[in-house]
C-alpha cells in the first residue's frame, strides 16, 4: 500500500515538472516572458519558425 502511494506521488511530481512542447502556444508564451538575452540559438530559431511565421 505504501509503495503504491509513493509511486503515485512520484508520478504526479514527474508529470507536473514537464515543460510545454517546443513550438506550442504555451511554449511561445513562456519564451516571451523569458529575457531575450537568455534565449539559446535553438530557441530563437524555433520561436521564429513556430511563433512568428
Amino acid at each position: 500500500m505504501m509503495l503504491r502511494i509513493m509511486l503515485a506521488l512520484f508520478a504526479v511530481a514527474f508529470l507536473s515538472a514537464c515543460s510545454p512542447e517546443v513550438g506550442s502556444d504555451e511554449w511561445c508564451e513562456d519564451l516571451k516572458e523569458k529575457e531575450k538575452g537568455e534565449w539559446t540559438l535553438d530557441e530563437t530559431a524555433e520561436y521564429a519558425k513556430s511563433c512568428i511565421f
